[in-house]
């Protein structure tokens, strides 16, 4: 890690500001334009170069092995603007996988939608394609040049103790396959990690259709996707989903001012996977196993400072137990100290409901748990950032009650 961090500033700080002119001579060759000027295009993008330190076992969505990672990723762009009305865009990644990991590099489409303005206002638009959740406001900045952190927060990586591939038949199952009984012994990784869900995953580029607008200070959005907020990348794609078992999602947002914005959304769908239906308890289908999100959002923006907020109520159905459910937060803070270094401060937390366990006595059915994240960032051109972070994070029960990790990345943008 100090490596890499060093390398990094070493590189930047080589950077001569004549470089400016070639991102310049970049943008003009990546855009075209159509003679009448009524069709545009361009092509821009982002590498990231990130780095990664942590206690075993790897924290949230990192798959590798040992201490450290080293995760590249570029991502590129493609806008398409046709008159006023319509309006086309795709994201490709190249990298270790959708989350960080030790695996090869390999390409992926993970976003291509249409959308379409009928009217001439911001009143009404429709969007088809693979594309991120409207739910929420960390989704919109949720990329490496906009977000101030490395990482997303707690509630959007943390992986409950829910499988999506097999349903809970006891919450002695439940609180096993969170290991809060019996738990790991500390600092033995958890081999079925990969089989357990969040609340949101990431981004959630899952596909579907969308319906959006303004209305003076208020917005609104709706959408139907083929996939719930806590299912992963693998089933993104999944149309049969779409028309079997759709999840729908909206928000309601008001903006007062210029500086606030706050919003409500709510969502529900199946997590369970097609891979389950051949060993659900008999009389139940994966539409009895859903889940049902309720979430707030506020930001707030004032000269140098800014600030975000969101509040996730979830509740999951599990049959043969009852519903389960938690309370995700977190709050960040981000100030301007110079035009270009700032710093963040994140506040993450997530708590559990209770089931008995096999003595009957009440246990969360998944770790509550609290997390620190720290963040300093360094803007030294307008194309290039370098970003550090640091989390500290409090487990109630698992392979380790403290864990702490670090993470540098560097991004350019063009």
């Amino acid at each position: 890690m100090k490596r890499l961090a060093t390398l990094l500033l070493a590189t930047l700080a080589a950077l001569p500001l004549a470089a400016e002119d070639f991102f310049d001579d970049l943008d003009r060759s990546l855009t075209w334009s159509s003679a009448d000027a009524q069709t545009r295009a361009r092509v821009s993008g982002t590498l990231d170069l990130e780095g990664y330190r942590f206690t075993q076992p790897a924290p949230a969505l990192i798959d590798a092995g040992g201490g450290a990672l080293f995760n590249p990723r570029l991502t590129t762009f493609l806008d398409v603007q046709v008159g006023a009305k319509i309006y086309l865009f795709a994201q490709t990644r190249i990298d270790r996988g959708f989350d960080p990991s030790a695996d090869p590099l390999q390409a992926r489409l993970d976003e291509v939608a249409l959308r379409v303005t009928p009217f001439e206002d911001a009143h009404l638009n429709l969007q088809v394609g693979r594309f991120a959740t409207l739910v929420g406001n960390w989704v919109q900045r949720h990329g490496s040049w906009d977000n101030p952190f490395v990482s997303a927060p707690l509630v959007y990586e943390n992986l409950t103790g829910l499988w999506d591939a097999l349903p809970v038949r006891s919450a002695a199952m439940l609180l096993d396959w969170s290991h809060v009984s019996p738990p790991l012994a500390a600092g033995q990784p958890a081999n079925d990690k990969y089989l357990r869900v969040p609340v949101i995953w990431g981004p959630s580029y899952t596909t579907g259709a969308a319906v959006f607008g303004e209305w003076g200070a208020a917005t609104y959005a709706a959408e139907v996707k083929n996939a719930s907020l806590s299912s992963r990348p693998g089933v993104w794609d999944d149309l049969d989903r779409l028309f079997q078992q759709p999840t729908v999602s909206a928000r309601l947002g008001w903006r007062p001012s210029p500086m606030w914005n706050v919003g409500l959304s709510a969502s529900t769908g199946d997590y369970l996977t097609a891979t389950s239906s051949a060993v659900l308890p008999g009389g139940y289908g994966r539409r009895d196993y859903r889940e049902t999100v309720l979430a707030q959002d506020a930001s707030f923006a004032w000269h140098h400072f800014q600030a975000w907020a969101e509040v996730f109520e979830t509740r999951f159905a599990v049959p043969l137990v009852h519903d389960v459910s938690t309370v995700g937060y977190y709050l960040e803070l981000k100030y301007r100290l110079t035009p270009r270094f700032s710093a963040a401060v994140r506040w993450n937390r997530q708590t559990f409901s209770d089931v008995l366990d096999s003595a009957g006595q009440p246990r969360p059915w998944s770790p509550n748990l609290w997390r620190l994240d720290l963040a300093p960032a360094f803007r030294f051109t307008p194309h290039t950032q370098l970003k550090f972070q640091y989390s500290l994070e409090h487990a109630s029960a698992g392979p380790r009650t403290y864990g702490h990790s670090g993470a540098v990345q560097w991004v350019l943008r063009y």
